[in-house]
């Protein structure tokens, strides 16, 4: 049923108080960082991954963690390293010498939120693992195909300083996040609060505000948000001139783009 522009921003209004409300419960635990807070709500309800680079001590995994203690979502951590499998993240096939059958054990994988810590340190076969769990929202296990529950959000982690021991992103695995968030370092007065907030013992407990029925809902309304043909156009010139910067009087740019933007990414 076709909504109109004033019905959809009514309901877009409605749904503001719950978001405020989510920013302010990550705000007990975090300190300034507001433009990872926005992206990482950005791609919680525009149903995308997010890649999170920054140097250690910039609170990237408290975020994330801290996104999920405020949701009533389930939510693993997986740890990358150069010795992970494929099956420890998809799960595998267990053969039963009892009954002589196969029976499928689901891995970490199977969760709302996915925190992928340190994801460029595990080889590119794991990484590649996540390739079809990331685009199609399901994972496949021998012969069978399983669905992943909705919502369903991989925030991955990398640092940019330590590359001894890690393992560059494949295009593909890239191409698969909607953004990703360079992390600086917080102004001298955080810092200060930063520093305040970890000598004090006590913490404000965090209360989940949403559950995923109230997420699927406010990604519908999202999905339904008028969008003028002059922005589709718009984003179709930038993402042409990308691939054929010459032909966009952009010839200067042509040394400087290997591989264009994809299909995937306009709908950034």
């Amino acid at each position: 049923m076709k909504i109109s522009v004033d019905q959809i921003s009514e309901e877009v209004q409605k749904q503001i108080p719950v978001i405020i409300a989510l920013k302010e419960e990550m705000g007990k635990v975090m300190v300034g960082q507001q433009n990872m807070i926005e992206k990482l709500l950005i791609g919680l309800f525009a149903d995308g991954h997010i890649l999170v680079e920054g140097v250690p001590g910039l609170a990237k995994t408290t975020a994330i963690k801290t996104l999920s203690d405020a949701l009533a979502l389930s939510f693993r951590r997986l740890q990358f390293t150069p010795d992970l499998l494929p099956a420890d993240l998809t799960g595998t096939e267990i053969f039963s010498p009892k009954d002589g059958h196969f029976s499928v054990k689901q891995g970490p994988i199977f969760a709302n939120i996915i925190l992928a810590d340190e994801i460029n340190r595990a080889p590119a076969k794991v990484q590649s693992a996540l390739l079809e769990a990331m685009q199609e929202r399901q994972v496949t296990i021998g012969d069978k195909t399983f669905p992943l529950p909705s919502p369903f959000l991989v925030m991955a982690t990398q640092n940019p300083i330590e590359q001894e021991g890690t393992y560059p992103l494949p295009e593909a695995q890239v191409d698969r996040f909607m953004l990703k968030v360079t992390v600086t370092y917080p102004t001298k007065e955080e810092e200060i609060a930063i520093m305040k907030k970890m000598t004090t013992r006590e913490s404000e407990p965090i209360v989940k505000v949403l559950t995923a029925d109230r997420i699927n809902q406010i990604k519908e309304i999202a999905d339904q948000i008028f969008v003028d043909e002059k922005l589709y156009d718009y984003v179709a010139n930038i993402v042409f001139a990308t691939r054929n910067p010459a032909d966009c009087g952009l010839k200067e740019l042509s040394p400087l783009i290997e591989y264009g933007a994809s299909l995937a990414r306009q709908s950034v």
